[in-house]
């Protein structure tokens, strides 16, 4: 078989679009293809929404996707290469929907004040296979425990066929372990330069997602597929380097450990808190786990080593200091996510917003927070609205658009049991 180019843009629903070309010999430094802008009109079960943007009631005309021959990279199929895209309106000017474009921009932004943001994400994931029935069940890992390895933690070694393929086509895994509920597993990626590492991230999800289900098992990103177990997240770890790449980002010397710019990068997390949920949390399914004592992202919190905060600061300073926010679940678009959360720390430092005090519960028992996010996605979305300056920061149009696709989300699933919201969803995330 001749050689393919596998086109990808990340969608508002977190699915990977794209589109299978020749692959030649480059001409030039970049190169494109078109899809129609009513992808960002369709929810879930192929229902066209008329949502801001997308362009559904005006002709469904095509957008441009082009990328950069340089960032064509070698793909986990054979004879397939694959590259991540931008998205242009039909006239050419930037989509004001395209994510991956939103998290240029905010780079840009942080830039511009002096400093460059690093990212490393962290990725918790469920496995399923079928059973005799033809229904999804949890993958049977009979000695798994959280940080284990080895074959009674995967039997079939779906890990070790994720790593090995990873390091085929250049993903820098530092680490796959299981997590604490079975059979839930965790792939830690290399820190880097923020598009680079969300785009690994999120052609890191499609590989393991498709050698998964290549030996019969089902990968699931989903926040919470098991009620009677823990969720998975999307932790997002940044820091910000100066002009003279220092990260600048942690202070040993100071309380909390982090720099004056990390100060206010972490007032604005918490200033912005409910309005990141409706970004960071998507689906109704995410507020089953984004719940009080259950170490994800519900309380408006921080705190230095503590894993019952949503942000978490690194014990680490110097080179290693980091931010971790701990609210995000891979049902969210990690362009999206990830430039969100950079937004509403910059807003932190553009605003000089004073920090709070650090968390001194344990999350569990006890907490000083008195506040979380919304109780559901309807409550999480309308805080997104009123959070205008989050909203606006983003992009108002790209706010609108998922505001509308999710609404009408919701009503689809008001109606469906348990059991059926998570087949709604599976085969997806």
């Amino acid at each position: 078989m001749k050689r393919r180019l596998r086109t990808l843009f990340c969608d508002q629903l977190n699915l990977a679009r794209g589109k299978y070309l020749p692959l030649g010999v480059p001409s030039s430094p970049w190169g494109e293809t078109r899809f129609c802008q009513g992808a960002y009109a369709v929810t879930y079960d192929k229902e066209l929404i008329p949502a801001p943007g997308s362009k559904m009631l005006e002709g469904l005309p095509d957008m441009i996707a082009c990328y950069q021959s340089a960032e064509i990279r070698e793909s986990w199929h054979p004879d397939v290469c694959v590259v991540v895209c931008d998205l242009l309106e039909s006239d050419r000017r930037p989509l004001s929907l395209c994510a991956r474009t939103v998290l240029k921009r905010t780079i840009s932004q942080w830039r511009e004040m002096g400093y460059t943001p690093r990212v490393g994400i962290e990725l918790e994931a469920f496995a399923f296979v079928k059973n005799n029935e033809g229904e999804w069940q949890p993958y049977d890992t009979p000695g798994a425990f959280v940080y284990s390895t080895g074959p009674f933690t995967d039997p079939l070694g779906i890990t070790d066929e994720i790593w090995r393929r990873a390091g085929d086509c250049g993903f820098n895994l530092e680490m796959v372990t299981s997590e604490y509920d079975s059979p839930q597993f965790e792939f830690t990626l290399k820190y880097d330069d923020a598009v680079k590492a969300v785009d690994d991230a999120f052609l890191f999800r499609l590989m393991a997602r498709e050698v998964a289900i290549e030996h019969g098992v089902l990968l699931t990103f989903m926040p919470k597929p098991i009620l009677d177990a823990g969720g998975s997240g999307v932790h997002i770890n940044f820091s910000l380097n100066d002009k003279e790449d220092n990260n600048i980002t942690g202070d040993a010397e100071t309380e909390g450990n982090l720099g004056e710019i990390g100060k206010h990068c972490v007032a604005g997390l918490m200033r912005h808190h409910k309005g990141l949920a409706g970004i960071l949390a998507p689906i109704e399914n995410s507020y089953h786990r984004l719940q009080p004592a259950s170490l994800s992202g519900y309380w408006r919190n921080w705190g230095v080593d503590h894993r019952g905060v949503t942000t978490r600061i690194s014990s680490e300073t110097g080179a290693h200091a980091r931010i971790e926010h701990r609210m995000a679940d891979g049902a969210a678009n990690p362009y999206l996510a990830t430039a969100a959360v950079l937004q509403a720390a910059r807003l932190g430092v553009v605003n000089q917003y004073e920090l709070t005090a650090a968390e001194t519960g344990d999350c569990l028992q006890s907490q000083d927070a008195v506040d979380g996010v919304g109780a559901t996605l309807a409550e999480a979305l309308d805080d997104l609205v009123a959070d205008t300056d989050l909203a606006q920061a983003v992009g108002e149009t790209l706010v609108q658009n998922l505001v509308a696709i999710k609404q009408a989300e919701l009503a689809q699933v008001a109606n469906l049991s348990w059991r059926d919201k998570v087949d709604y969803y599976i085969s997806y995330l």
